[in-house]
């Protein structure tokens, strides 16, 4: 039986030490929690014992990490720290004899990046990346698409994806909205889709140009739309009554329980204004890329839209292929684990070049992103199974995109495109 300790009890633990509690009790034992709150983690053991059935594990603070792994001597360490953080925590784990799985982003830059590869080249350890995206039906669906030739070969691609005022402003009112803690939505983001690109193209970034600033969120965008009041969070604040964009953490146990009874400890403040000062994040965002196999990649991220999700449209040289995803609205950890990337709308058409337009049928499944969550965490935690798709994500693919988001984060300072190998050596 393998042994897992977590880092970092925040909004995206519970997915992993949920399903393990859950789920994976006869091959995985949950030994251990680390934060740097120690309320967190005590709720985290509080949700293991009344939501799982499962009795509260010890915690330790991240400063008694290394004093946690010779004590709980786990096989595998789970990362869900804050982005900036994941680097420190994953070269140290390979370092100390653990395997890790990470959420996404891998880590927020080149520098950081290479850390990782350098390390577990040097330990022969293993990295696994949590990109929950390859597995939902859809996205796999459309890689056996591509796959299998329907279209011919992929020339170009057109993906715009849609964050909306629930989801996508939650971003700018988290730590994400600092760039150093995130590397912006191009890294922490778009990982997701710049991933999905690799998966489904089977190629890799080449070239990459960007463009884009921060045009609705932050206090000067308001004010420039003629907004005059203002607040700095929502908690205590009258004039956050009434606005559509504050989340009232009060009004939910969850949230409060995990983040507003947890501030004491750290000061970290989950409801900030969307339109405050301190925001260092970009909300709207268009990205060129080149590939290795000559395909080419118009993307474009906006956060303030009126729905969630994305279109896709691949041109390849036998035909076309549309696709259109509309996810149900969410805020991470505001409500059931189970809407989080559950679907309203789907439909994928094959256009060939000389034949009559179809609609492909998907059988989706239980649980988020339409039975992909399930699966991922069944490849993670469960016996391994034959995938003839590869949707197990190394580090290399964790490089890969985020590197794609790296070097668009260093194009929109510079204005010019960059060449992703002079980012990193593999």
């Amino acid at each position: 039986m393998k042994k897992y300790v977590l880092i970092g009890t925040g909004g995206r633990a519970e997915f992993f030490y949920g399903a393990i509690a859950r789920d994976y009790r006869g091959t995985c034992e949950l030994v251990a929690f680390c934060d740097i709150n120690q309320t967190r983690m005590n709720y985290a053991n509080t949700l293991l014992e009344e939501k799982y059935q499962h009795s509260a594990i010890p915690t330790y603070l991240s400063s008694r990490f290394e004093e946690m792994i010779a004590s709980e001597k786990p096989d595998i360490v789970i990362v869900t720290s804050i982005d900036r953080s994941h680097h420190t925590y994953i070269i140290r784990s390979l370092e100390l004899g653990c395997d890790v799985i990470t959420e996404k982003p891998m880590t927020i830059d080149e520098e950081k990046c290479q850390q990782i590869i350098d390390t577990i080249h040097r330990t022969g350890r293993e990295v696994r990346v949590a990109f929950n995206y390859r597995y939902a039906p859809h996205n796999t669906k459309i890689r056996e698409l591509i796959k299998n030739n329907r279209i011919g070969k992929v020339n170009s691609v057109h993906f715009e994806w849609a964050l909306d005022t629930q989801h996508g402003a939650d971003y700018f009112r988290r730590w994400h909205r600092d760039k150093r803690n995130s590397g912006g939505l191009l890294v922490h983001k778009s990982t997701h889709h710049f991933d999905l690109v690799n998966f489904w193209l089977g190629t890799t970034p080449d070239t990459v140009y960007a463009s884009g600033g921060l045009h609705f969120y932050g206090r000067e965008n308001a004010e420039a739309r003629g907004e005059t009041e203002f607040y700095q969070r929502a908690y205590g604040s009258e004039k956050a009554k009434n606005d559509p964009f504050a989340i009232h953490l009060e009004d939910n146990p969850h949230l409060q329980a995990m983040y507003l009874d947890a501030e004491k400890e750290d000061g970290y403040q989950r409801d900030q204004s969307v339109f405050g000062d301190g925001i260092s994040i970009e909300d709207t965002l268009g990205v060129l890329v080149t590939y290795k196999n000559k395909s080419i990649l118009t993307y474009s991220l906006n956060a303030y839209l009126p729905w969630e999700g994305f279109v896709v449209s691949f041109n390849g040289t036998k035909g076309r292929i549309d696709v259109r995803i509309v996810e149900k609205s969410y805020v991470n950890s505001g409500g059931k684990k189970s809407e989080e990337g559950q679907l309203e709308e789907m439909s994928i058409i094959v256009s060939p070049m000389f034949a009559d337009s179809y609609h492909v049928e998907v059988e989706g499944g239980a649980g988020g992103h339409g039975g992909g969550d399930p699966a991922l965490l069944n490849d993670l935690f469960g016996a391994p199974v034959d995938d003839e798709f590869n949707r197990a994500a190394s580090h290399i693919d964790g490089a890969m995109s985020i590197l794609t988001g790296i070097a668009g984060n260093q194009s929109l300072k510079t204005g010019n495109a960059v060449k992703v190998d002079s980012l990193i050596k593999f």
